[in-house]
């Protein structure tokens, strides 16, 4: 009789399941009626340790989420440590359950998760489906294909001297990873670090800076709930340092002045450290390229490195032969830019996120101008409505700019395209590594094998050839880039393993049969042909001539043979 009642009780619980799961969204739906409450301008004011979040684009009040004191972090962070232990010993088919949960989840709620993005950074639903839902389902199909090969045992050579061992490299869980993450990509943000800190068997502690990061935290939380894995802790920004002191790894996503207060902060307990910081990518377009498709791509990446996105170019340089051609082009698709309210989907883009944002960007502008830069073209704005405030700035076409310019030097953060003119590849090159930061660029030429060559002597961790940003939609490959940019490494296999406590192991290949034991002649007391063994020992080895290390395995063995019967002849005696 259980015989039968059994599979009717596990599909009943599995069903209970599921519509737990489809119900959460309801239950923690974030976007509920609001009044619009305008702030002061500066920093966000806080009261009762609470931090208020307000729309950018009207600065109505979105609600808060509470900012910890630096004992509630740390006390987190233990209790992260403690579930840590349990889930380290979690199979590769539970973690892989945990991903399949959140990706039926995303799936089924694009919609409202780019509309609670887009309500918190400014960002249009289509640059909200493309720089949070696509990434993070890309990731996450990723892990579940390729994650569990790539963590693996790696079994490695054991060289000429230890034919007898079996090596490898193993990779076990740090502990509780901290992950603070910036604004600008609250989604995947927050995904990116925890998939794959908590599919290599950690804890994750994830500081955020938006009040979105409460609505996705919950999405997360009930997909660990349904496997039994740790609970992710998140925290507010001004708890950072308490946070840093306290994990095995820190990843920040931020600027590059923060990064070095969290590089200061991590040397006290010499944890390892993942620093994605600001960029100043570099989009070089050369004479023989199909000018409307590139300037199409060019101004989408312009938009990018808008006050919402960042991650897109800032410098743009184009072969003088097709300058002129190149921008005409581009101002033409930028005049027929609209910016507006983000959910309006008729809107081409949204407002920027930073708070007097815009007033810095209208400065760069100014200073270029003053000092020989001619604007050609700038969008428009559509019907901002009459809650909106001054945190719009039109897409702006600059031309005639220079290195002087700080436009040209600073990390902009806002749709400016400053396009400058070259004429030789060694040229494009020597202005394109012309900057303090390195993190990425884009090469567009006719001939792929030229653009590769341009490409391969950009100092940077991130190219696309005849693309822009393609390489962080290939979850395989690393994501950082060094100088002002940072070091180490998201995504990919360095990015994974980066989370990993990575352990050399060695053991015998033929255990118990062969040993590894010290040659009666080195062992203490040392003989007096010691040192004549051992210089043998190396020829045999690793001597370049066959014939050379014949003769010294020779010697060898005469001077094992000859140790020998000494040995034995002083255990007789």
């Amino acid at each position: 009789m259980m015989a039968f009642w059994w599979p009717i009780i596990v599909l009943a619980f599995a069903y209970a399941i599921c519509r737990f799961l489809c119900s959460f969204p309801q239950m923690f739906h974030p976007l509920m009626s609001m009044p619009p409450t305008i702030p002061p301008r500066g920093r966000t004011q806080q009261s009762d340790r609470k931090v208020q979040c307000y729309e950018p684009a009207t600065m109505k009040y979105l609600g808060y989420f509470p900012a910890l004191t630096p004992a509630e972090v740390k006390e987190r962070v233990a209790q992260a440590r403690k579930a840590q232990k349990i889930w380290a010993r979690s199979s590769f088919k539970q973690r892989r359950q945990f991903l399949r949960i959140l990706l039926k989840y995303i799936l089924k709620h694009q919609e409202l998760i780019c509309e609670v993005s887009s309500r918190d950074t400014g960002k249009t639903m289509v640059d909200a489906s493309l720089g949070e839902i696509m990434t993070t389902c890309e990731k996450i199909t990723w892990l579940l294909s390729e994650g569990e090969k790539w963590l693996k045992p790696e079994y490695r050579s054991s060289g000429r001297s230890m034919l007898h061992k079996i090596s490898k490299v193993e990779f076990h869980p740090l502990g509780v990873i901290g992950a603070i993450v910036s604004w600008n990509y609250p989604f995947h943000n927050i995904f990116n670090p925890m998939l794959a800190a908590v599919f290599s068997g950690n804890g994750v502690v994830s500081e955020h800076a938006s009040f979105s990061g409460c609505f996705y935290f919950r999405i997360i939380q009930a997909a660990l709930a349904a496997v039994g894995a740790p609970e992710i802790w998140l925290s507010f920004a001004e708890t950072g340092e308490a946070l840093v002191s306290s994990v095995d790894k820190i990843i920040f996503v931020g600027s590059p002045g923060v990064g070095k207060m969290i590089m200061t902060k991590a040397s006290e307990t010499l944890i390892p450290v993942t620093l994605e910081l600001g960029g100043k990518d570099a989009f070089i377009v050369c004479e023989d390229v199909d000018i409307p498709h590139v300037a199409q791509v060019a101004v989408r990446a312009a938009l990018q490195s808008s006050g919402q996105n960042c991650a897109g170019a800032e410098r743009f340089y184009v072969h003088r032969d097709i300058c002129t051609s190149f921008v005409n082009q581009v101002a033409k698709i930028v005049k027929s830019i609209s910016a507006g309210p983000p959910l309006a989907a008729r809107y081409d883009m949204g407002d920027i996120c930073l708070q007097e944002h815009s007033e810095k960007l209208q400065h760069l502008v100014d200073d270029a101008v003053d000092k020989g830069a001619e604007i050609v073209a700038r969008g428009s704005f559509g019907h901002l409505g009459e809650g909106a405030v001054d945190q719009f700035f039109p897409p702006t076409v600059l031309i005639n700019v220079n290195h002087t310019m700080t436009l040209m030097q600073e990390e902009t953060f806002g749709p400016i395209m400053p396009i400058m003119k070259f004429s030789t590849d060694e040229e494009v090159v020597k202005l394109a590594n012309d900057s303090r930061y390195g993190l990425g660029c884009s090469v567009f030429w006719g001939c792929q094998r030229r653009a590769k060559e341009i490409a391969s002597q950009i100092h940077c961790g991130v190219a696309a050839v005849n693309d822009f940003a393609s390489s962080y939609m290939c979850q395989s490959l690393p994501f950082g880039g060094v100088k002002d940019s940072g070091f180490g490494r998201f995504a990919g296999v360095e990015g994974l393993r980066a989370c990993c406590l990575v352990k050399s192991v060695v053991e015998d290949r033929w255990w118990p049969y062969i040993k590894t034991k010290i040659p009666k002649t080195i062992q203490y007391p040392v003989a007096e042909n010691g040192f004549e063994f051992q210089e043998s020992l190396v020829e045999a080895l690793y001597g370049l001539n066959i014939w050379d290390r014949l003769r010294a395995l020779v010697n060898v063995l005469k001077i094992i043979s000859e140790q020998n019967p000494v040995a034995s002849s002083k255990r007789n005696a």
